[in-house]
């Protein structure tokens, strides 16, 4: 019986141990995929990669998949929680002392418990920029060796941290993949000439939208980030690196901004220091940083970058590599070893499986850097959160490079005096110190009053989803005097994102940034100046001291939804021409057949009214149409695309979908046929659209265009092949205006204007009519202060004054007295946010214009009004040529 009972207690173990060893059994990515991560000309798409995450979840106790939203395809958007089986049982609570220590509302020595207590939070994304396929596959990658790998180092790190593996971008995986992997011959197989973009309405722009939030991807991940867990280190993957490097990353180079903590920096750097040092130790060259690329923390809006205005430890690498198999190029300029390349590479073939194995080093270096110093990391994110919380709530001065120059003129005020004196009296940095007016703002107040209110709640629902606190007024209030409306909203600095929202408000002050004294500007990585508030024409009242009333605090992370309401009891309705959200409700009665009117007088919209109708924009009861209406019609919009997908088209689709506008999209071979106002009443031709003006024949724009569509791409894509040519396609629209169609011509597509030989001219020239040099003129992607010429259908809505992004963008003179200057700058001081070298050129340089032209006419914009969906101020511009 002993025997028995033995024998059946070995049995029964024996099958606990089979079924636990059955459970942990976790499938390689080459049983799944049928090939290895890495292998030349293989890649993976999003629904083996989905289903592959799914059974890693199930396959191992390390490992949760969780659904972080849908993506703008209708994919799910995935996140991998990995840490140790024992750290998920009690994933809440580590998930709660993430983010309450970034919030910092808390005492030191609460902090420092929490620090102890807590794991820290390694956020790693891949796939943002889809035909960059490294980055999707070390996630795959990673995902395997964290829930399959026994060594110590990933023990190490698993009882420590908390990683979140994230797709940036599932819809674009699956594009891309199954664009590379659809030839049968391997060699064949690229992942250039993709038809569409990556992300259905931005392509890379998708990662430009992370203070707007305009796209579902950004909004899951900005939750994720910024609300739920917000990491104390996140690692954005990316390629590629510069000629002659296999890499770039951390740290970047200068300017970063002036809203950072120094322990942002300070961290960023020791992070770019494991990582390099751990490639260096696994003797894997070409990793370069700081000068020896382009990247910089200047700039917000970046799915890296943005982090940086929430205390986060951010880091970008761009990579070389592709399944198909690359050769390093020769550049001698890399080959000296410096302290932006500490480890030359040398030319040689380069393989997918390479770039593969030096992402997992690199993941690796930081997440063994955060398990190594989880307290420190923990800790570091409550202090600079703390020092934010403290700056804003007391009288703080940051230093900038217009407030520095303040001190430098005192300085050399001060010399004048006294040349002979060694160091200046340091009592001069007084001059910024002692005067008030330069403090930074204690709270900001958006009135609920102001013209576009709607717009300014999606100004503020931008904040919401970055994590910000914001106040809602439950009744009127008066500050410094000045009374405020019950619904409006308050945004106090006092709060550990205070970076963020000062870069959402305030300036962005750019240093003068040259090669050498007198040489060429260092182009900002994107962009100088992009003041939300500002290009969304956000009305806003800023106070230099702490503000209180009866405010109440928002649930942290929910959107602000405006209450509909049933409108004051009348035949009809005017709606404000004023309030971008006008057009939308316009639009949709015109879709459902019913009739709209505006006032020829002011662009107002008159609508009739209904027992069932509410609205959350202001309307005026009337009981009579005003004679100076005129009936609306639905026009019939055409937008110009291209093979491949043009950006700033795919955001204006979007910007089309949002307002109800019913667009087509046309490519140049539908341009080409003809007959254009047989099938349209207006076209937008987006930057890009328009060839260069030329005196050569057969000027055109787009690589390879020229050529036949290759063989293999299929229909429908291979009848979009093709370009816009000064030959064929500008006389067809001209004749679309000749007609009676109008033309909306964005950025450098203002082009057309001179294939139409227009009487303008452009004014960034020198005295001799050549284009000023860079040295001369130079204003990279800014706002500045313009004109309006609101007297005019084109500029209905508008006051006269209007904040414009610009960068570089074509500016005119006006020769012709039939066409009418619709925006212009009348100063030589316009700028308001970023960085304009030169600025006495803009003075009365023309932005846009009307020009008619037979029956219809040409709207010409120089600057991009519809700029990734971001510039609200300006969509009207457009919105107006619609109707």
């Amino acid at each position: 019986m002993k025997n028995l009972k033995a024998s059946l207690w070995l049995l029964l173990l024996l099958v606990a141990i089979s079924i636990q060893t059955q459970a942990q059994q976790i499938s390689s990515p080459k049983t799944h995929f049928g090939f290895e991560i890495g292998d030349d000309y293989q890649l993976a798409n999003f629904e083996q990669t989905e289903r592959y995450f799914k059974k890693l979840s199930e396959q191992s106790d390390r490992v949760i998949y969780q659904s972080i939203g849908k993506t703008e395809e209708g994919r799910d958007q995935c996140m991998l929680i990995i840490s140790s089986p024992e750290n998920l049982k009690n994933l809440e609570k580590y998930k709660q002392i993430s983010s309450k220590l970034a919030r910092a509302e808390m005492t030191e020595q609460e902090a420092r418990n929490l620090s102890k207590d807590g794991k820290s939070v390694v956020w790693i994304d891949g796939g943002l920029h889809s035909t960059e396929v490294v980055g999707m596959h070390q996630l795959i990658q990673t995902a395997y060796l964290l829930a399959s790998a026994k060594d110590a180092e990933t023990e190490h790190i698993l009882q420590n941290s908390i990683i979140l593996l994230v797709h940036a971008n599932p819809d674009g995986q699956d594009l891309v993949s199954n664009w590379y992997m659809r030839e049968k011959e391997a060699t064949k197989r690229s992942t250039s000439l993709v038809p569409v973009l990556y992300q259905k309405y931005a392509g890379h722009d998708n990662n430009r939208d992370f203070f707007m939030l305009n796209l579902k991807e950004s909004q899951n991940m900005a939750r994720q980030l910024f609300v739920e867990w917000v990491p104390q280190i996140m690692y954005n993957h990316h390629q590629t690196a510069p000629a002659g490097a296999v890499v770039a990353g951390a740290p970047y180079r200068d300017p970063f901004n002036y809203v950072f903590d120094p322990l942002l920096m300070s961290g960023i750097d020791a992070l770019g220091a494991a990582m390099s040092s751990r490639l260096n130790a696994e003797n894997k060259p070409g990793y370069t940083a700081k000068g020896g690329s382009v990247f910089s923390t200047w700039y917000n809006g970046g799915l890296r970058t943005t982090t940086y205005f929430h205390n986060m430890i951010g880091l970008l690498t761009e990579i070389i590599g592709n399944p198909t198999p690359y050769d390093i190029p020769l550049v001698p300029s890399r080959l000296i070893p410096s302290s932006n390349t500490q480890n030359p590479v040398v030319p040689q073939r380069w393989h997918f499986r390479q770039s593969i194995d030096y992402s997992i080093s690199l993941n690796y270096a930081v997440m063994g850097y955060a398990a190594r110093y989880r307290d420190e990391v923990l800790y570091n994110i409550y202090r600079m959160g703390r020092n934010s919380i403290e700056k804003g709530s007391k009288d703080t001065w940051s230093l900038s490079p217009s407030k520095v120059a303040i001190v430098e003129q005192a300085v050399q005020d001060a010399r004048k005096a006294n040349p002979n004196e060694r160091f200046p009296d340091a009592k001069l940095i007084n001059k910024l110190y002692e005067d008030k007016a330069l403090r930074d703002p204690r709270a900001y107040v958006i009135p609920s009053d102001q013209a576009d209110f709607n717009t300014a709640v999606k100004f503020l629902n931008a904040l919401i989803g970055n994590g910000i606190e914001v106040m809602k007024a439950t009744a009127d209030f008066t500050v410094a005097g000045k009374s405020y409306p019950e619904g409006s909203f308050i945004v106090k600095t006092n709060q550990a994102f205070r970076p963020h929202i000062l870069d959402m408000f305030e300036p962005q002050d750019h240093p003068d940034d040259f090669e050498y004294p007198g040489g060429p500007p260092i182009p900002p990585y994107d962009a100088a100046g992009w003041t939300l508030a500002y290009i969304m024409n956000v009305k806003f009242d800023r106070f230099l001291d702490d503000i209180n009333g009866p405010f109440q605090k928002l649930t942290l992370g929910d959107p602000i939804i405006l209450e509909k309401k049933a409108p004051s009891r009348s035949k009809f309705l005017s709606l404000p021409a004023a309030n971008n959200e006008s057009y939308k409700i316009v639009n949709s009665l015109l879709n459902n057949k019913q009739k709209v009117w505006r006032d020829q007088d002011n662009g107002n919209f008159y609508i009739a009214n209904s027992s069932n109708l509410a609205l959350d924009v202001p309307s005026t009861a009337i009981n009579a149409i005003p004679k100076s209406a005129k009936a609306l019609r639905p026009l019939r919009i055409a937008l110009w695309d291209s093979y491949g997908g043009s950006m700033p088209s795919g955001w204006i689709r979007f910007l089309m979908e949002q307002f109800n506008y019913n667009a087509t999209v046309v490519f140049p071979p539908d341009i080409d046929k003809g007959n254009l106002k047989e099938k349209f009443d207006v076209m937008i031709l987006p930057g890009g659209a328009i060839p260069r003006f030329q005196i050569t024949v057969g000027s055109g724009y787009g690589p390879n265009f020229n050529n036949a569509a290759p063989e293999n791409i299929p229909s429908p894509y291979r009848e979009r092949w093709g370009r816009l040519t000064a030959e064929q396609s500008i006389p067809v629209l001209r004749d679309f205006m000749e007609k009676g169609g109008t033309i909306v011509s964005i950025g450098n597509s203002f082009d057309i204007a001179k294939h139409f030989n227009l009487g303008i001219t452009e004014a960034l020239v020198d005295a001799n009519n050549k284009a000023l040099r860079r040295e001369d003129f130079y204003t990279p992607g800014s706002v500045l202060k313009a004109k309006v010429a609101n007297n005019l259908p084109d500029t209905w809505g508008y006051n006269a004054d209007i904040d414009v992004y610009y960068s570089n963008s074509a500016l005119f003179k006006i020769k012709d007295p039939q066409i009418k200057p619709l925006i212009w700058f009348d100063s030589d001081q316009v700028l308001k946010s970023g960085w304009s070298w030169g600025e006495k050129y803009l003075k009365d340089a023309v932005l846009a214009f009307d020009a008619k032209i037979g029956k219809g006419k040409l709207v010409c914009f120089g600057n991009d009004i519809t700029f990734r969906a971001q510039t609200h101020g300006t969509f009207k511009f457009l919105f107006n040529q619609l109707y």
